[in-house]
């Protein structure tokens, strides 16, 4: 479950970005400020609000060390601030005084990228606060940026809808039309996943960007792309009937959220890709959300000038649950509303005022019959009926079905076996504890998983991932 537990209403218009660090909350808003907040009571700290930018804050973010905080402006300008006092460190201004849309550390801090209205993308050493590159999309405003976590390259997303990869060095290695009508966000998992080539298991970073065409798209990148770049579409997923203006996924990979202008914000399971929960307490465009890096929450803003912190239960975020304890919520859990958003998602939006007059909530949905269809809900036309069963049993299969793989979750990322003791490395990724100390052993001090230095050897049990395992493989003893 999803419990709202706070409601932030400190800016004076739209919120347009709030980001995380592990202790702070930071908000930004056409209204010219940034806010920053403790994670520990949601108090607004001292030195805030942070004003500088004499027009509108269209996007903030945290370094990974969280000790900087990156803010930029329809003035034309990123600005590097000291989280610690709130004094600014650096003023970094856009080729042409463009108003830059979107700001982006890379994972290792040492690079930071502004993309601006003008088709500019600049990266910047973070270190020196000087242009080290700078390139440009061929049509529209650059509106997204994400870095892949391996930091070895980073995409960017227009209002033309192109999404562009970029390696380090400024090359474009990739470039397509993604979302028809225009580019919102777009977001790197931090999870590699593994799929199966012929013998060779090889690891792929997902990719979603969202769009004015009301869709999220799933893509997969590769972990390394020695042998060339290769950028695959994976899926849609569907369930907003507005234009999508932000996605984010969570810390661990195993879901992904989005914020919508049909006021609503969706959490979906990545790994099953269904809806999990529908959340529509907000009154105006949802035009933001985000994840906490170490902790179980969301923060989602909105143009109606407020920022809603979710607390999620320990179980949703939880690495490993069967396939079955995620769709039963996904189904029989779902309220009047939630049936109304399916129901548009399935194409049958004209039903759902009949759905919500009958008070037809998740339960009563998997009960309908043909018979219930006609007479109770009064739907004449066959053809329509007919359509409305099969999209029903569709969900009765799922929630009957166990799948019986083992989940990617589960499957050491050395080893690829399951795992029996399960570790968490300074890298934020479970490992087999037997696997993982022999890799340190011999002298890896180094990721598996992002081929990045790790910040320590010392391994931490993975209790409530072990309890998972548990739990899977008695449900699917023989």
């Amino acid at each position: 479950m999803v419990k709202l537990i706070h409601t932030l209403a400190d800016h004076g218009d739209d919120v347009n970005c709030c980001a995380f660090s592990s202790s702070l909350l930071a908000t930004c808003s056409l209204d010219k400020t940034i806010r920053l907040y403790s994670l520990s009571d949601f108090t607004e700290l001292p030195h805030s609000p942070l004003k500088f930018h004499t027009y509108a804050v269209h996007c903030c973010c945290f370094s990974p060390s969280g000790h900087i905080l990156a803010s930029c402006s329809t003035d034309g300008t990123t600005v590097l601030w000291n989280i610690q006092n709130g004094q600014t460190l650096a003023v970094l201004e856009q080729p042409h005084g463009s108003p830059v849309r979107v700001c982006r550390f890379s994972p290792d801090s040492t690079c930071l990228v502004s993309g601006a209205a003008d088709g500019t993308v600049v990266l910047w050493n973070a270190q020196s606060y000087k242009l080290h590159r700078c390139g440009n999309v061929k049509d529209g405003s650059l509106v997204a940026c994400a870095f892949s976590p391996s930091r070895n390259l980073f995409v960017t997303g227009s209002s033309c809808g192109d999404l562009t990869v970029w390696d380090d060095k400024m090359k474009c290695l990739h470039s397509e039309k993604a979302h028809d009508l225009g580019i919102t966000c777009c977001d790197f998992s931090l999870q590699p996943v593994s799929v199966l080539d012929g013998e060779q298991s090889l690891q792929f970073f997902r990719l979603a960007t969202c769009g004015q065409d009301c869709q999220i798209k799933i893509w997969v990148v590769p972990l390394s792309h020695i042998l060339g770049f290769e950028l695959k579409y994976k899926s849609t997923l569907s369930g907003h009937c507005a234009p999508i203006l932000a996605c984010a996924f969570s810390h661990n990979g195993q879901l992904l959220v989005s914020g919508s202008v049909d006021k609503s914000v969706i959490v979906y399971d990545i790994n099953t890709e269904n809806m999990l929960h529908i959340l529509t307490q907000h009154t105006r465009y949802v035009t933001t959300c985000a994840f906490a890096p170490n902790i179980l929450l969301l923060a989602t803003g909105s143009m109606d000038k407020t920022v809603n912190i979710w607390q999620f239960d320990p179980g949703t975020l939880c690495q490993a649950r069967s396939t079955e304890d995620q769709l039963k919520p996904f189904t029989e859990d779902w309220s009047e509303d939630d049936v109304s958003t399916w129901l548009c998602a399935q194409e049958l939006k004209d039903l759902a005022g009949v759905f919500k007059m009958n008070n037809i909530d998740g339960k009563e949905l998997l009960n309908l019959t043909k018979e219930s269809l006609a007479d109770d809900l009064k739907i004449e036309s066959l053809g329509l009926r007919s359509k409305v069963l099969r999209k029903i049993e569709e969900l009765r299969t799922q929630v009957k079905t166990l799948s019986s793989e083992i989940p990617d979750e589960f499957i050491c990322p050395i080893t690829r076996e399951l795992m029996q003791d399960p570790v968490i490395a300074s890298d934020g990724y479970s490992y087999e504890k037997e696997a993982m100390e022999n890799w340190i052993s011999k002298k890896k001090r180094t990721s598996p998983m992002t081929n990045l230095v790790l910040p320590s050897a010392v391994l931490i049990p993975n209790r409530t991932l072990k309890m998972a395992i548990d739990r899977w493989l008695e449900t699917h003893k023989k």
